[in-house]
């Protein structure tokens, strides 16, 4: 993926558009509420985000940095008055010489051109250090939506969970008054509605909670948005392991290392430009009023063994250069690591949710018909009919889990990668 930036907002591209045209347009919350997409969310984050927005003033100060290199050594320009003042002969100014002259620095080993190079090696990794800041944020509020869709979805099996507590408490009721059940069975199953009804409550507060943590990400302190549209069952198709790691290793996150190593050489070459003796000279001319008389003056000046001196500053540059490397190295094996994690658990997520939604749910949803008709015949008692509701319950919970879990893994691998898994 790459950013661009137009009048200093930075625009996104494949992976963005992603989510903007495939990722959250599949389920249409049912509600006249005003409704918030992922796309809209990435949109206003590009847009507003304070940790984004701080690199355009990174890149101006670079810029201006780079100014500052490309300038060439200063001429200066000297007044010098010796023999006045003193005595005898050289009483006041009858014996003054008096100088006027330029001089500047003649820089050697290309000195102007290696810090211009370290200068755009400096902005270039700027640029792709903006672009990982902006796959992280962007990642992080992914995360975030994702667990927004997730309250909204744990709210409606909330919502199920209290339609199925009051119907057993209906159930018990009529059944009591039938002289069919004890009166316990009654104050139980009340007690299965209180406990629905304070869940349902506890939910609604931590959608709101989402929504606050959410809209940070574009400087909202009161979101605007009442519903996350959006879901959690649409996962598109993923690449083998290998071609993803193909992508990590030219995603952002590698190239500031590259970048640092395009840094660390320049630094090298500059320091060993800098051993290099820079030579000064001056030109003037003199007037000379003991003898009425004017002349010119000119000098030239390097110093001595300056290579021995600067040894410890390349040798140095040269330490740091070779760390890079390593680091680089370090880092790929870290993301390999954590991509083969999310991605082995992405795949693993999914054949769970298949298998879930195929065999699992339908198999219990009409275990408890049954056993729900079994009750209220008198053929079962209240707790095989708790025990089918909260078998079916529990695994709705575990299907919303899991799928959370393979979705939020999906936007870590393209946060890595910098690429959308195809569609």
């Amino acid at each position: 993926m790459r950013f661009t930036t137009l009048n200093g907002c930075l625009k996104p591209c494949a992976w963005v558009v992603f989510f903007l045209c495939g990722f959250v347009v599949n389920t249409k919350v049912a509600t006249a509420d005003p409704v918030l997409t992922l796309g809209e969310a990435i949109a206003q984050t590009l847009e507003k985000n304070p940790q984004l927005y701080q690199y355009r003033f990174t890149e101006a100060a670079l810029s201006a940095q780079r100014q500052t290199s490309a300038l060439r050594p200063a001429i200066s320009l000297s007044l010098d008055v010796e023999n006045f003042a003193g005595s005898g002969d050289t009483q006041g100014l009858s014996a003054a010489e008096t100088t006027v002259a330029l001089s500047s620095v003649i820089e050697m080993g290309n000195k102007r051109q290696a810090r211009l190079s370290l200068a755009d090696a400096r902005l270039n990794r700027a640029g792709w250090e903006q672009q990982a800041a902006t796959l992280d944020v962007l990642g992080e509020l992914t995360a975030s939506f994702i667990e927004g869709m997730a309250a909204q979805a744990n709210i409606l099996l909330a919502q199920e969970s209290l339609s199925l507590a009051q119907t057993v408490l209906a159930t018990a009721r009529e059944r009591s008054a039938l002289g069919a059940t004890s009166e316990a069975e009654v104050m139980r199953a009340q007690a299965a509605v209180v406990r629905a009804e304070v869940r349902l409550d506890y939910l609604t507060e931590a959608l709101e909670r989402q929504k606050v943590l959410l809209a940070r990400f574009w400087g909202e302190t009161r979101p605007s948005f009442s519903q996350f549209e959006g879901s959690l069952f649409e996962f598109g198709f993923s690449d083998s392991f290998e071609q993803l790691y193909d992508r990590v290793q030219n995603s952002p996150a590698i190239q500031v290392f590259a970048s640092e190593a395009r840094i660390k050489d320049a630094e090298v070459t500059l320091a060993r430009a800098n051993g290099r003796s820079d030579l000064a000279w001056s030109l003037g001319i003199r007037r000379i009023e003991e003898v009425d008389d004017t002349a010119f003056t000119a000098g030239l000046s390097i110093p001595l063994f300056s290579n021995n001196r600067n040894k410890a500053e390349v040798q140095s540059a040269l330490a740091s250069r070779n760390a890079v490397d390593y680091a680089q190295e370090d880092m790929l094996l870290r993301l390999r690591a954590r991509l083969f994690e999310a991605y082995s658990l992405r795949n693993q997520s999914i054949a769970a949710i298949e298998k879930t939604q195929a065999i699992a749910i339908p198999a219990l949803e009409d275990a408890l018909q049954l056993t729900q008709r079994a009750y209220e015949e008198g053929r079962y008692g209240y707790l095989d009919l708790i025990a089918a509701q909260e078998e079916l319950l529990a695994t709705k919970q575990a299907l919303i889990d899991t799928a959370t879990s393979a979705l939020i893994s999906q936007a870590f691998i393209e946060r890595l990668s910098s690429e959308a898994l195809s569609d």
